[in-house]
């Protein structure tokens, strides 16, 4: 089964870019590569409790198994030692790419309370956009009674845009809550 968003990018999405942009070819639209969804973990330091229901969370909210991010060099003042695990991270591709952004954007985004949009201004200049969720339960797949503690997470989406001026134009396109 081809995911929603996927199909809503062939069959509208690219017409659209190929007459706004002035592409010739289908081929120059630029598209979604990978979605990076990464969450830190504070206080794994003190409590590995908080890394196995961390990593469960994230397991639930993309469908994929999280990789552990380890610490590479011991910092005393955060009382990090070499190899300690300080977060963890899932890189999504293909149709779980576009299952979870089609969640991100229709579920989970307004469900953020007091949400007024992202700012344009989170772009790398490579087509990557960067943005910053404080608390996981935004996600319908977590359970308010079972969350022990609110935890935010990171979440990049690349494609392979080769301005911010087009990747901010394809995200508009799939619908992504931009300011004003």
């Amino acid at each position: 089964m081809v995911p929603r968003l996927l199909e809503r990018y062939r069959k509208q999405i690219i017409p659209e870019m190929k007459q706004i942009m002035g592409y010739k070819s289908p081929m120059q639209v630029p598209r979604l590569e990978k979605i990076v969804v990464s969450m830190g973990i504070g206080s794994a330091v003190t409590d590995i409790k908080v890394v196995e229901k961390s990593v469960d969370e994230l397991a639930l909210i993309t469908g994929q198994r999280p990789v552990l991010c380890r610490a590479k060099k011991a910092i005393s003042n955060f009382k990090i030692k070499k190899g300690q695990v300080v977060g963890c991270k899932v890189t999504l591709r293909r149709a779980h790419m576009y299952e979870f952004f089609d969640r991100l954007i229709s579920v989970a985004l307004p469900r953020i309370r007091d949400f007024r949009g992202f700012p344009d201004t989170s772009f790398d200049g490579e087509g990557g956009y960067s943005l910053g969720v404080t608390e996981q339960t935004i996600f319908p797949e977590i359970e308010m009674d079972k969350v022990t503690r609110v935890q935010g997470m990171n979440i990049t989406i690349v494609t392979n845009a080769k301005t911010k001026k087009e990747a901010q134009e394809l995200l508009k396109l799939f619908g992504f809550p931009f300011k004003g």
